[in-house]
C-alpha cells in the first residue's frame, strides 16, 4: 500500500508543483497521467524517496518515505525516464551490477537476471551493449531490473517516451510481467488505459480524479465523442476543434456532416474538465 498527506512540493525558484496532494495506492498497476508539467515525475520521485517534499509526508507499506527512507529503498525501484545504462556493460553485466549492488550475492544474482532477461524477450541479447539496442530493448532491459530485484514496488517515470509503437508494445508486455506493485507515470492516455487498474489524474499539481478506469469513464457510457469545425451547443473547444459528445446511435448523422467521431477514452476526462483548454 502506497499511501501520501498532503504533499507539497516548492521549488527554489518558487514553482508549486505539488499542491496538498494525498492519495492511496493499492492496484497491480496505478497510472499516474497528466500532461508535462503536472507534478507527475515530482510525485513519483517523493514517493520513491529521491526528492524531499517541502511539506506532507507519505508511507511506502507502513514506512515513512523521509524517516524511514532507506527501508523504503529496499523494497522498491526506482527506474526515472531518463536512465541510461554504463556504456561498456553488457546487458546481462547490467543487471548483473545492479542487483548485486542491491545486497544479493552473485549467484542470487545471476538466477534472477538469467530468468527475468528470459520473460521479457532479451536472453538473446544479454551479450549485447545496451547502446547498440533498439530504444524499446533497452527500456526493457531496465523493467527487467525491477523484475530481477523481485522488489515490492516498482516506479517507472515516463517508461515508452518517444518509443515507436511496437517498442512500446513490447514494453508493455515486460511491465506486466514485473511481480509487484507497479506505479508509473505517463501522458499517454492510451498506454494508462491499456496498462492500468486504476489512474490518478493530475494537473497543475493537485489531484483532479482517481479510480478504476471504468470508474472515471462512466458518466461517458453510450456516449462517443465528436470533433468538428462548427460551434455546437455545449461542445468543447480544443485548438481549433470543437469537441461535444452524443449518444452512438446518433453518430452516423455526424459522420455524414464531415465531422469525426472517435470512441471515448482517458483523453475525455481532460476534455471534459477543460484542463489546459479553452471553453
Amino acid at each position: 500500500m502506497i499511501a501520501a498527506r498532503d504533499l507539497v512540493k516548492v521549488y527554489d525558484d518558487g514553482s508549486r508543483a505539488l499542491n496538498k496532494v494525498s492519495l492511496s495506492i493499492d492496484g497491480k498497476i496505478t497510472s499516474i497521467i497528466g500532461r508535462n508539467g503536472a507534478g507527475k515525475t515530482t510525485l513519483l520521485r517523493i514517493l520513491s524517496t529521491q526528492l524531499l517534499p517541502t511539506s506532507g509526508t507519505g508511507t511506502i507499506n507502513g514506512h515513512d518515505i523521509i524517516k524511514d527512507a532507506e527501508a523504503v529503498r529496499k523494497i522498491t525501484v526506482s527506474i526515472p525516464q531518463d536512465v541510461e545504462a554504463v556504456w561498456f556493460f553488457t546487458v546481462f553485466d547490467s543487471l548483473l551490477v545492479y542487483l548485486t549492488a542491491r545486497g544479493m550475492s552473485t549467484r542470487e544474482a545471476k538466477r534472477a537476471a538469467t530468468t527475468a532477461l528470459k520473460k521479457v524477450g532479451l536472453w538473446d541479447a544479454r551479450d549485447k551493449i545496451p547502446s547498440r539496442l533498439s530504444g524499446g530493448m533497452q527500456r526493457k532491459m531496465f523493467v527487467a531490473m525491477g523484475l530481477a530485484a523481485d522488489a515490492d514496488i516498482v516506479f517507472l517515470d515516463e517508461p515508452t517516451t518517444e518509443l515507436d509503437p511496437l517498442s512500446r508494445l513490447e514494453v508493455w508486455s515486460a511491465i506486466r510481467a514485473l511481480k509487484g506493485q507497479v506505479v508509473l507515470t505517463t501522458h499517454y492516455m492510451e498506454e494508462a488505459q491499456a496498462l492500468s487498474d486504476k489512474v490518478i489524474m493530475l494537473d497543475k499539481g493537485k489531484i483532479l480524479a482517481h479510480g478504476k478506469v471504468e470508474e472515471l469513464l462512466r458518466p461517458f457510457s453510450g456516449l462517443v465523442r465528436v470533433e468538428g469545425k462548427r460551434k455546437r451547443k455545449g461542445a468543447y473547444r480544443v485548438a481549433n476543434t470543437w469537441v461535444s459528445y452524443v449518444k452512438k446511435e446518433r453518430a452516423e448523422s455526424f459522420v455524414m456532416e464531415g465531422d469525426v467521431v472517435r470512441p471515448v477514452t482517458l483523453d475525455d476526462l481532460f476534455i471534459k474538465r477543460g484542463v489546459n483548454l479553452e471553453r
